[in-house]
């Protein structure tokens, strides 16, 4: 690909949330200062919510590598599970080794048995959940219930949930009243702004390896920035596209053509920059069609003599 051409030793903008990219940005830097603060606390649920792209997966994966060694972490990447799959889940995260014949009671008491070792042994649990949107209304009270397992003195069980904007739509509904109640920490991850972008971007050049003069404009970088609506997934989807179109044209600095077409190609981008964009290629379109018309019906020599007229007129 692009790496030797840019003097890189390895892809700067893939979309896999890679916790040696980690940019100390403002949202996920108090996202995680709420939730290591509310893990301290030892109670309840906490809750990180956020658009699609904007870093949830990047902070929990940043929260469960920075973890303390008290700390045992339990982790689901994908909750849509019945209750039954999530006890079964949560069972193996504990690391119990259980016959498949366990009937649902069974598997409730082990577990809560598991929890009480794990903090006679000095440990506190945390069950982190990404994807919490996708948890079925009859999971989610099942993780509430999980949440009433306790000593006298602390709750054995906190829930972390990571999740889109619709996590917030379904716990608004009068039947997770109670688990809503339960929440006593939240965060909401809001989209970067252009000059955040713009340190983002050359933070992960430079980690990646990158050590030239800088490859995007500033007036580049706003663009992207605009079009991404401040959306770090779509942030490096645009960047890399520019990088590969300017490798393709055998630059060594991205252009605004290169944004521009990088732009044009993503979904799910501000329109506003496809619309513009479109309507300024359809407008020269038009005028170069209206010019071979106009040659078309006068005849080759029509441009001749209108070049004469206008040396007349002089």
């Amino acid at each position: 690909m692009y790496l030797q051409h840019f003097g890189l030793s390895q892809l700067p903008f893939t979309l896999t949330p890679n916790t040696g990219f980690f940019f100390g940005l403002s949202p996920h830097v108090e996202a995680l200062q709420v939730l290591q603060t509310a893990l301290q606390t030892g109670e309840g649920f906490i809750k990180v919510t956020g658009e699609v792209g904007t870093g949830k997966t990047l902070v929990c994966r940043k929260l469960i590598n920075d973890l303390p060694a008290q700390y045992h972490c339990a982790y689901l990447p994908n909750p849509y599970l019945t209750p039954k799959e999530l006890r079964w889940a949560v069972a193996g995260e504990l690391g119990l080794a259980l016959p498949n014949k366990l009937d649902q009671q069974q598997l409730t008491r082990l577990i809560h048995e598991r929890l009480l070792a794990l903090n006679h042994q000095g440990f506190h649990v945390v069950l982190v959940l990404d994807e919490a949107q996708s948890l079925p209304d009859d999971s989610i009270e099942a993780l509430r219930l999980f949440t009433n397992l306790e000593t006298e003195s602390r709750k054995l069980l906190q829930v972390v949930l990571f999740g889109q904007p619709e996590l917030d739509e379904r716990l608004a509904q009068a039947k997770f009243r109670q688990l809503r109640q339960r929440i006593t920490f939240s965060y909401d991850l809001r989209p970067l702004t252009w000059d955040e972008i713009q340190a983002y971007i050359h933070h992960r050049l430079a980690v990646a390896g990158y050590q030239g003069p800088e490859l995007f404009s500033t007036v580049d970088i706003k663009r992207i920035a605009k079009a991404a609506r401040g959306i770090p997934r779509l942030v490096n989807i645009l960047a890399h596209k520019s990088l590969l179109l300017c490798y393709g044209q055998g630059e060594k600095k991205v252009l605004s053509r290169h944004c521009l077409a990088a732009i044009m190609d993503t979904e799910d981008v501000n329109l506003q920059h496809k619309v513009t964009f479109s309507r300024v290629s359809m407008l020269l379109i038009i005028l170069f069609g209206v010019l071979l018309l106009f040659i078309g019906l006068n005849g080759p020599n029509c441009c001749g003599e209108w070049m004469t007229q206008i040396s007349e007129i002089k």
